[in-house]
């Protein structure tokens, strides 16, 4: 396998756990791409469907496709990170295990980040005010998505990184449950610069088994993710505009909060989310002045 600048090997990580029912799919849409220097990286979480005999099948066809098998379950992110040890590819491209790609997914992000050097970390860009890819400095990045559209909140299935950048800045964390992704987002394009990719190339499967399902998890961890990176990262933002985004955000999460308790009436619960979200009584009465 090639790994030359015109060729760059890519390394597809897929993590699973009880997708008999999509991993097929998955792997097939990687298969047919019309970009072939990649490897495929599927590492299983102690799947107790017929997941892991699918995918060996598929191992045993194709060369390029390569099954881990955890020996205990790690968890949604730990597992992610797990995936990203094995690679050897100058590019990490998450493809989730309900997920599938387009054919030329592949093609058109090595494209894309020959076009722009410069560029580490790439992001699918929904919104519609760009018709082509966008390379953004830190700076520009955080200022767009704190104060102008919010876009850094995309899941891995809608990241490409450099391997080499994503060990250098510490992989993801494995603390705030299904708002990793944040965390993560907001890191990278705090540290590198930023290619946003208006092509939508990924096929993202809605369904019950879904990690982002836990609403209640986000009732706490989004609030503690925003004030972690901006204290654990260099985040290009003057000291009035932190304020100002965590000012904007206590707002938001302390609605999140009265919107769970009056829909759900679980006093109880609503309390303990925000104990565990950090938002103090003066962070409550300074968003109220």
């Amino acid at each position: 396998m090639s790994t030359d600048s015109n060729n760059p090997l890519i390394s597809v990580l897929m993590t699973a756990y009880n997708r008999e029912k999509f991993i097929a799919e998955a792997i097939d849409s990687i298969l047919r791409s019309t970009y072939e220097n990649f490897e495929l990286i599927i590492v299983d979480d102690g799947s107790k469907d017929e997941t892991i005999s699918i995918a060996r099948e598929y191992e045993r066809r194709d060369p390029r496709v390569k099954l881990y098998l955890n020996e205990k379950n790690l968890g949604d992110y730990p597992n992610r990170n797990k995936a990203a040890s094995y690679a050897k590819g100058e590019f990490l491209m998450y493809v989730d295990s309900d997920d599938s790609i387009e054919a030329d997914a592949m093609e058109y992000v090595v494209k894309n980040f020959a076009l722009f050097p410069q560029a580490d970390f790439s992001l699918l860009y929904y919104k519609k005010d760009i018709t082509g890819p966008v390379m953004l400095t830190p700076e520009q990045s955080l200022q767009k998505h704190f104060f102008e559209k919010s876009f850094l909140n995309i899941g891995p299935g809608g990241t490409i990184v450099r391997r080499s950048v994503f060990e250098k800045l510490g992989r993801f964390p494995e603390k705030y449950g299904p708002a990793n992704d944040l965390y993560y987002d907001l890191k990278m394009a705090s540290n590198t610069n930023l290619l946003l990719l208006p092509y939508i190339y990924l096929n993202y499967r809605i369904h019950d088994g879904q990690e982002a399902n836990n609403k209640y998890s986000y009732l706490y961890n989004n609030h503690r993710v925003i004030v972690d990176v901006f204290n654990e990262q260099a985040i290009p933002l003057s000291a009035r505009d932190k304020r100002r985004v965590i000012r904007k955000k206590t707002g938001e999460n302390l609605y999140s909060l009265l919107y769970y308790l009056k829909k759900t009436g679980n006093l109880k619960k609503a309390a303990k989310a925000l104990s565990m979200s950090g938002i103090s009584v003066r962070n409550i009465f300074g968003r109220l002045k």
